[in-house]
């Protein structure tokens, strides 16, 4: 968990390294263009870029980039050509690790040591076969040094059978053993309690979520589908390399 905490760290710290603070002026007139095209809609931050005159604008976990004039509105992926740096996906891996800081584990299943060498988070659907079998091989992740962190996606939304499972899991006296009975299709007894199932589900479709289960790795990248013990250890393992970890 202590690298996990230190790669956040590093990202963020590398994240302002050109955020310098917009002119005043600048953003008043970003700010009043976009007033007026989204009523209501108030951005999060505006950000200085790499590129003159075009600056970034977030909401939530979205960016749209627009000229200093406030005339302008772009909607792509930004990259620096001569550094091959994916500017905007970079910048939306932040936003979602910035997401993702914000749930305490205690509102997760967590399976796997706090001290394990990487930690993923996965966004899952009870009723996924390939959910299902990333979840059939959780001692193999465990034993890669993989500490895998759960939310729940129930695909088909909220009140659906796949989200009423979700909750009882959440409900349950105990929540791994009722995930692990879910999880190989066996039957669970039907609970109701607070819980945080709907919220991961809104977080999921903020995070564009297109299906489970979605892991994002530690550097904010989601990777779609499942990927085995061993070739997702040495995925996270190349990353860190990469990132000077």
């Amino acid at each position: 968990m202590k690298r996990f905490t230190f790669l956040l760290c590093f990202l963020l710290l590398a994240a302002t390294a050109w955020a310098a603070e917009v002119n005043q002026a600048t953003e008043e007139k970003i700010r009043n263009s976009l007033s007026v095209l989204l009523p209501g809609l108030v951005p999060d931050a505006v950000r200085d870029t790499p590129v003159d005159n075009l600056y970034e604008v977030t909401f939530g976990t979205r960016v749209v980039y627009m000229t200093g004039d406030g005339r302008f509105l772009i909607q792509g992926k930004v990259m620096d050509l001569e550094t091959r740096e994916e500017i905007t996906e970079k910048r939306l891996s932040e936003l979602k690790l910035n997401a993702l800081a914000k749930i305490s584990e205690d509102q997760m299943l967590v399976y796997g040591p706090a001290d394990a060498a990487h930690t993923v988070t996965v966004f899952t659907d009870i009723d996924c076969g390939f959910c299902r079998k990333l979840h059939a091989q959780m001692a193999q992740y465990n034993a890669a040094g993989i500490r895998i962190r759960y939310l729940f996606y129930p695909r088909a939304g909220v009140g659906s059978d796949s989200y009423d499972k979700a909750v009882s899991v959440w409900c349950a006296d105990d929540r791994k053993s009722a995930m692990d009975a879910a999880k190989a299709g066996k039957k669970i007894d039907a609970r109701t309690c607070e819980n945080p199932v709907a919220e991961q589900y809104e977080l999921g479709q903020a995070l564009r979520v297109q299906g489970t289960p979605a892991l994002i790795l530690e550097d904010g990248e989601m990777l779609p589908g499942y990927v085995p013990p061993d070739k997702l250890r040495i995925l996270l393992d190349q990353r860190r390399a990469a990132a000077g970890g």
